[in-house]
């Protein structure tokens, strides 16, 4: 059901997600989190994650009422302004579509959950201190283009639920599972221990090139900060580590160009293209 109000400004006390937007941690205590982008609202409302809120244009509203209305929600605040300027006058930054979303953040599954519904040949993701939001969302998206079955960030990384990695994803991350783990260490011991291989994607080092690998049966590729790559204790982990051949010129690509390279092999050799 809409309950649809016309605002002027952020005062309200159900806009206080939006007046904080730039004050993520104070988000994560809530729970919440912002959708932001016509496609990304759009597939959060598609979505079974439970949604707080709609902040948008008026010229918006007609195209989102069905969606809305057809939420499980009873009743789900969609607050309109008249134009996008008067928006971002409120927001405090420039829009290019101006369509806002709360959400909030599901439960996140343990390994053992993913690992029991996810069918051999199982695929899943981990990153270790990506502190870039824009790059987790990257990877998210990759993953969800490549069939991974589930992306486990580890402690060190920035949360995949920031305002720019759910922008970044473009809406995937509604569509795959997400571990945040509190010790990625112990998270890929636990994957090793069901027979699951931990793949580390690391440039430079004595170990097989991705045209070597084998990546047919159960694995988990690991992908590192983009200063710094990989640490120590989680390359200990891994059961092995593959680069992606590349002239000696260049050092490493991005972690998103990266998983995309290593995600798009795994199908390859599954013969999923």
């Amino acid at each position: 059901m809409l309950h649809v109000r016309k605002i002027e400004s952020l005062d309200l006390p159900e806009l206080q997600p939006y007046r904080t937007m730039r004050r993520p941690l104070e988000h994560r205590e809530q729970g919440i989190f912002v959708a932001e982008g016509e496609k990304v609202v759009r597939r959060l409302l598609q979505s079974q994650f439970p949604v707080v809120s709609v902040l948008l244009p008026e010229k918006w509203l007609a195209d989102y009422e069905p969606l809305i209305a057809g939420r499980p929600e009873s009743e789900i605040p969609v607050f309109v302004v008249t134009e996008k300027n008067v928006l971002e006058q409120l927001v405090g930054f420039a829009m290019y579509q101006g369509v806002l979303a709360v959400g909030r953040i599901p439960a996140c599954p343990s390994l053992e959950e993913i690992l029991k519904r996810s069918p051999s040949p199982r695929l899943f993701a981990a990153v270790e201190a990506l502190t870039n939001a824009e790059n987790l969302g990257a990877v998210v998206r990759n993953c969800a283009a490549f069939n991974t079955q589930a992306l486990i960030v580890g402690e060190t990384s920035s949360s995949p639920f920031l305002r720019r990695a759910v922008r970044n994803s473009m809406g995937t991350i509604f569509q795959l599972p997400i571990v945040e783990t509190s010790c990625l260490v112990e998270s890929l011991r636990e994957l090793r221990a069901h027979g699951v291989r931990c793949i580390a994607a690391h440039p430079h080092v004595a170990g097989r090139t991705l045209d070597q690998a084998d990546f047919k049966t159960d694995c988990c590729l690991v992908f590192g900060s983009e200063g710094h790559g990989i640490s120590p204790a989680v390359l200990e982990m891994c059961d092995e580590a593959v680069a992606i051949p590349m002239p000696p010129t260049v050092d490493s690509l991005n972690v998103g160009a990266a998983a995309a390279v290593f995600l798009y092999e795994v199908n390859r050799q599954r013969g999923k293209f």
